[in-house]
């Protein structure tokens, strides 16, 4: 039993230091993100500062609570980043998922070790550099209310991110190309996991649907987890972490089930 935790986890440690190495020859990709996440973040300071004026108050936030909201996103994203669905799709659609499916490990182990290793980089050249910027130029107040819940909630997040972006990759198996999915799933996903705008600024009945969408499992709630107010429900925050604990098994069970019907279906041949 150990020996096989010990062998999965050596197989993580030698994809991820590999993919690692690999995008570190193209770290000025990432670097570019240091100046695109605080242009964004200024961008909604100037937005909420205006739609602030004159008011304490809107939707159940003050503007230093939604700054602070908008500025622990950005660093979520960061390190929550995902591309398993554009990659698999492009696998299976080119036919060169072939080579994967004959190598003694399941694609999904591979792919979520080449996303430890591509956020490791993203932690040393995206979170830590936007973080300080947030903190010694914008005066966002980054330090968690809550540290060991926000830490599980944004591990949680990281895991359901890349099964549900999966899944979206596993598509392709049936449809071959699956980008326009995928750019559907993308949208519904910005709008309604509060990445664009909180969620307790919909109508009350919108975020009683929400409550019961994944999409907010990947934002929003550990966004307001790590602020220590989850505000859409009657519940707690280790409740809320354990019900994103559920949502992202399900993810995981649904991508799995995909991926074994999906290898059954893959020809090889290519789209």
């Amino acid at each position: 039993m150990l020996n096989a935790i010990k062998h999965k986890f050596d197989i993580i440690k030698a994809v991820a230091i590999v993919t690692y190495k690999e995008w570190a020859v193209y770290r000025t990709h990432s670097m570019v993100s240091i100046f695109v996440g605080p242009v964004y973040f200024i961008t909604q300071y100037f937005i909420w500062t205006a739609v602030y004026s004159g008011q304490s108050d809107v939707g159940g936030m003050t503007l230093d609570g939604i700054i602070a909201y908008f500025g622990i996103t950005a660093l979520i994203g960061y390190f929550t980043m995902d591309f398993a669905d554009w990659n698999l799709q492009m696998l299976i659609r080119t036919g060169k998922y072939e080579t994967f499916a004959l190598r003694p490990i399941n694609h999904i182990f591979f792919a979520f070790s080449q996303k430890a290793g591509h956020r490791v980089l993203g932690v040393i050249f995206e979170v830590i550099p936007v973080s300080m910027i947030f903190i010694f130029i914008f005066k966002v107040p980054l330090m968690p209310v809550y540290p060991v819940w926000a830490v599980i909630s944004v591990i949680l997040c990281f895991f359901m991110n890349f099964f549900v972006n999966y899944t979206i990759g596993l598509t392709a198996f049936w449809l071959t190309q699956s980008s326009g999915l995928r750019q559907v799933f993308q949208l519904f996903k910005s709008i309604f996991s509060g990445a664009l705008i909180p969620l307790t600024f919909f109508p009350e009945v919108f975020q009683k649907i929400f409550f019961y969408l994944p999409f907010q499992y990947v934002s929003y709630v550990p966004a307001t987890v790590w602020t220590g107010n989850y505000p859409m429900a009657d519940v707690t925050i280790p409740q809320i972490v354990a019900i994103q604990a559920v949502y992202t098994v399900l993810a995981m069970g649904i991508c799995f089930v995909l991926y074994n019907f999906g290898n059954k279906r893959f020809s090889g041949v290519g789209g």
